[in-house]
């Protein structure tokens, strides 16, 4: 098998010839060096790319920017008034200090933008296709629906939200779907044959099964389903513990999930949560990328990665990190020895 047949068949519930030992992007670690250039060609590589525009805010809204110091001011001028997003850079980060919903009259305001949907592009994706062809897969990320309410209020406003309005959170994250649905349609019809979804954790870490069922389940299994109309794969993200969600999860028609931490990062594992999940969802992940890949031996990573497949098997499954994007050379290293070591299984 070729990786990206091997993946795919652990995608669809299948055992392919080997587990699939898949980095998630190349981390720190460039592409056109040796280390990278060999990353690709002998593990099974999953890379996530843009498709252009926000789905959510849509194209040709009136915004403008204000630099006072170290902070950047975004102002969008609505119809019902204006919305304020406060960025603060430092030496060593950056981070949003205001959020631009505060209250049910900023929604309103946000409401009252007329929205026009942004310009895909599959350049991208379709560039990281033709680069790695056969030995990875490649998906474009998207946030899921929720994901408008919960990076548009602050995460206490949003957890104050759906507790004293929930009505509002609902409509909002069922008007960021529609236009969600038809941006992924859109891509989909222009090629793209993968999507990582994002989103569910902040439902899942921050306010729980109730809402889990209410501003997820509908939205993202409907998304499922129009990805899966069009042949693609529908690929989901879900950080922290998740245990007791898996089989909300695995209700949602999607192909994979990660990253399913392990303790102490995570509650997951593996040999429960295939029978919480049931056999067809693909479970991809089981190791942390900065804890063990990127600061473990060899041999003792090895050690780890041999008894999460000896925990789980080989059907539907596929041995991973966090997703996270942010490991290193030691990292790729391991990767690389895992890849070596499911061979001789």
């Amino acid at each position: 098998m070729t990786s990206r047949e091997r993946i795919l068949c652990a995608f669809q519930g299948g055992t392919p010839d080997r587990i699939p030992v898949a980095p998630f992007g190349m981390g720190r670690v460039s592409p056109d060096s040796p280390l990278g250039q060999e990353l690709i060609r002998r593990t099974d590589i999953l890379i996530d790319t843009w498709g252009g525009g926000d789905p959510f805010l849509g194209s040709k809204v009136p915004t403008r920017a204000e630099e006072t110091g170290d902070t950047t001011s975004i102002i969008i001028d609505t119809p019902k008034g204006p919305l304020m997003r406060r960025h603060r850079r430092t030496a060593v980060t950056s981070a949003t200090i205001e959020f631009p919903l505060k209250s049910a009259r900023d929604v309103e305001r946000f409401l009252s933008i007329p929205y026009k949907p942004p310009e895909v592009t599959t350049s991208a994706y379709d560039g990281w296709c033709e680069r790695i062809g056969e030995e990875g897969f490649v998906m474009v990320g998207i946030g899921n629906a929720v994901c408008l309410p919960a990076s548009w209020f602050s995460p206490e406003d949003f957890c104050l939200a759906w507790a004293d309005d929930p009505e509002m959170v609902k409509r909002l994250t069922a008007v960021a779907s529609e236009r969600l649905n038809a941006y992924v349609g859109r891509l989909c019809q222009a090629g793209v044959k993968g999507f990582r979804i994002v989103g569910g954790e902040y439902v899942s870490v921050q306010l729980g099964p109730k809402a889990f069922r209410e501003l997820v389940t509908p939205f993202d299994t409907e998304l499922s389903r129009i990805i899966h109309r069009y042949g693609a794969v529908a690929y989901y993200h879900n950080h922290g513990n998740v245990m007791n969600y898996l089989p909300a999860l695995a209700a949602l028609e999607i192909d994979a999930l990660d990253p399913l931490e392990a303790p102490p990062w995570g509650d997951v594992d593996l040999k429960e949560a295939r029978r919480r999940a049931g056999d067809r969802l693909c479970f991809v992940g089981n190791l942390d990328d900065m804890e063990v890949l990127d600061s473990r031996p060899t041999a003792e990573a090895v050690a780890i990665a041999h008894e999460r497949v000896l925990a789980h098997g080989s059907k539907a499954f596929v041995l991973g990190g966090t997703a996270s994007g942010t490991y290193g050379e030691r990292a790729a290293e391991n990767f690389l020895a895992l890849a070596e070591m499911v061979e001789g299984l």
